[in-house]
């Protein structure tokens, strides 16, 4: 044999090792199956608002590195308004063997408590978390239940006051609220406490339904309120183009909590840009999948929030807005 075959069979054997070997070694992280994240996303709206929100989400996540259907399912579950509903579907996700629950709003995530202790539940735009009991406190939430709220006290007072600028002899405010979301009392509070400061008297109105709404504006044709305050709920954001009509109806001027408000026809709205906290929900969500404990982690509280005002229904309701509002607006609808 000579030494250039000899030099052959020996690069042949050379190479025989090396692939046995290289398949026979397990492969690299990237190249195994990816570990698929499984996210249960409940709301107690219907799906239109918060299908948008969970974009925002979403797009959090592939920021993350996250791909849908590939390293990321998300299954939605919505009770358009009707609160009783939201157990059922909370169980129903836990049903599916989800890794996550991610809630909108304080209902469902006292809904997704009240059905699982052990499963971790990310809250997004869930307004006082402490004060409803879903954790023992913002720092250490303790429990399965960390996230983020959308509620500040001072956004209360600065509705008020946004009324009382545009409508400086108004006296009486008409607001909306739902008895039956568990932050809407308090919010109803704070709100009345707010109203003293500024001179202004509060005529509240429980408008869970469409029929409780129509009852309310029969009220207020009678009292002739000066402006309508909604506070936020998922119940009265599914009757959100329903108040506006009434409201244009009755050349009453309305203020709402979230952008959605003003962009579909009310005269402006004030609160958290709901679409970042969406976004952020995403962190608490992948650390949590990466095995941090949810109760350790700190809810978050709005840092941004968004003045929007829609000059198109100022003019229809033959309102002047002071170049002063206008100015501060973050938003202006023409």
């Amino acid at each position: 044999m000579t030494i250039r075959v000899r030099r052959r069979l020996l690069v042949v054997a050379w190479l025989v090792v090396v692939v046995g070997a290289a398949l026979a070694a397990p492969w690299p992280a990237a190249a195994q199956a990816e570990k698929l994240a499984r996210i249960g996303f409940l709301a107690a709206s219907t799906p239109g608002r918060d299908q948008r929100l969970l974009g925002f989400f979403k797009q959090g996540m592939r920021d993350l590195g996250y791909r849908e259907g590939t390293t990321l399912v998300v299954e939605e579950r919505y009770a358009e308004g009707r609160f009783e509903k939201l157990p059922e579907l909370a169980a129903d996700l836990l049903k599916r063997r989800v890794d996550v629950l991610l809630v909108a709003g304080a209902p469902s995530a006292q809904a997704a408590k009240r059905v699982t202790q052990t499963v971790p539940i990310v809250m997004t735009n869930a307004a006082d978390p402490v004060g409803t009991g879903l954790v023992s406190s913002l720092a250490r939430p303790g429990g399965n239940v960390t996230g983020l709220s959308d509620f500040n006290e001072g956004t209360v007072a600065k509705r008020l006051s946004l009324i009382k600028e545009i409508l400086p002899s108004a006296s009486r405010v008409a607001v909306f609220y739902n008895p039956s979301n568990p932050t809407n009392p308090r919010q109803l509070k704070l709100t009345q406490d707010a109203a003293r400061t500024v001179g202004i008297t509060l005529t509240p109105f429980q408008t869970p339904t469409s029929d409780d709404l129509d009852r309310a504006f029969v009220g207020i044709q009678k009292e002739r309120p000066d402006a309508i305050l909604a506070i936020g709920d998922p119940a009265l954001g599914a009757l959100r183009l329903r108040i506006i009509a009434h409201a244009v109806r009755h050349r009453v001027p309305v203020t709402f909590s979230t952008q959605e408000g003003s962009e579909e026809g009310g005269l402006m709205s004030y609160g958290a840009r709901v679409e970042d906290l969406d976004r952020r929900a995403a962190t608490y969500v992948d650390k949590v999948l990466k095995g941090a404990n949810p109760g350790d982690l700190p809810i978050e509280q709005p840092s941004t929030f968004e003045f929007v005002l829609n000059l198109k229904t100022a003019r229809a309701l033959g309102l002047t807005i002071p170049a002063s509002v206008a100015f501060r607006a973050d938003r202006v609808i023409e």
